[in-house]
């Protein structure tokens, strides 16, 4: 092989492994050996779940919006990084967190003793009710958390939903990755009813022909929801709460609900 060639080899590994080595979790891309960096901050997410976090066709291109993401990219530019989105199934985001592969997670994450044994959890920055998703015939049906007594129920793995779901006596549960897959579960009658957070509920129902919100109400003692990092990586966490204050004080949350919520029931 060509002596130049080989070198030249040489020096895009040594680039490439330059790229990986983000002094706080985070890539920084090393360019042609001048100061500057371009720092990029990746966040982990499961963008199945309207308005926090979902796909949608934006000017004919797939993209990944809601207020999750929002929030998401106001802390990447507070940082004066890059945001990379990865969307995963939402019981492997704590592992990716933990192992580096992301540097943030933000999915509807609710702040449980067990999820803060694993990782550090940011400040709450928004709360909502759970509510209870079925066909619309049997909204009657399953109108309280009583009559979900031995019901097939559908929930999404990892979930506190999924906890919610395993407090309820004789149900037989589901559990799936996706909030999409489990309403296909409930279109084809697999399963009976499905807990779901509010908003995400309303975003399916608008948007689903043939289900309906029951009058049940879930019972949980909802500490609302959180962002995720590293255990350790305090220097994240205290970047992403100086945001999340600024963006509350400003009311930019409620904001960025409201638009998510309309954007997921557009067509």
């Amino acid at each position: 092989m060509n002596k130049w060639i080989k070198m030249s080899m040489g020096m895009l590994l040594t680039a490439s492994l330059i790229s990986g080595c983000g002094k706080d979790g985070s890539t920084t891309n090393a360019t042609d050996g001048n100061a500057g960096t371009t720092k990029t901050l990746t966040l982990g997410t499961s963008a199945d779940f309207p308005p926090y976090e979902f796909h949608k066709v934006v000017e004919g291109k797939d993209m990944i919006v809601g207020f999750d993401i929002d929030i998401a990219k106001e802390i990447a530019s507070d940082m004066g990084a890059e945001l990379v989105i990865k969307d995963l199934p939402f019981d492997s985001l704590l592992n990716e967190l933990s192992s580096g592969r992301v540097d943030m997670v933000i999915s509807g994450l609710s702040p449980t003793p067990e999820r803060a044994k694993q990782i550090d959890l940011s400040d709450i920055y928004y709360k909502a009710e759970q509510a209870v998703v079925v066909r619309e015939a049997d909204k009657d049906k399953f109108s309280t958390m009583e009559s979900l007594k031995g019901a097939k129920i559908g929930i999404q793995t990892g979930s506190i939903q999924e906890d919610i779901a395993k407090g309820i006596e004789g149900a037989k549960l589901t559990s799936l990755a996706k909030i999409s897959d489990i309403v296909l579960q409930l279109q084809s009658s697999r399963v009976d009813a499905s807990i779901m957070e509010g908003p995400v509920a309303k975003s399916f129902v608008k948007n689903v022909k043939g289900l309906a919100i029951t009058d049940a109400k879930p019972e949980v003692e909802d500490d609302g929801y959180v962002i995720g990092v590293k255990k350790g990586n305090s220097e994240l966490l205290t970047q992403i709460n100086k945001t999340l204050g600024e963006l509350n004080s400003a009311g930019k949350i409620e904001e960025y609900v409201t638009k998510a919520t309309e954007l997921a029931e557009s067509k």
